[in-house]
């Protein structure tokens, strides 16, 4: 199961990545949210952030299970607060 073939079924695909992603949320204030987003995508694409709620400044961050140690340093010595929810 190494390789990706069309034979795969989904289920056998999902399993293969099922360890792979990690979904974070997040919240902070609203002003905060393009600064981000601009600061994650600068870091080598460790993640991505997608606005989930932005009235309340709600994010979601994508990343994988290597990158998110790297993400969550850079992200805690941002110039904002985040709180991760």
């Amino acid at each position: 199961m190494g390789s990706l073939d069309s034979s795969m079924r989904t289920s056998e695909v999902r399993d293969l990545f099922s360890d792979a992603d990690v979904i974070i949320y997040a919240r902070l204030e609203r002003v905060e949210m393009q600064m981000l987003d601009k600061l994650v995508e600068g870091l080598g694409h460790l993640g991505i952030v997608t606005t989930t709620n932005k009235a309340l400044g709600e994010v979601m961050i994508q990343t994988t299970k290597q990158c998110w140690p790297d993400l969550k340093k850079a992200i805690e010595n941002m110039p904002f607060e985040i709180e991760f929810i």
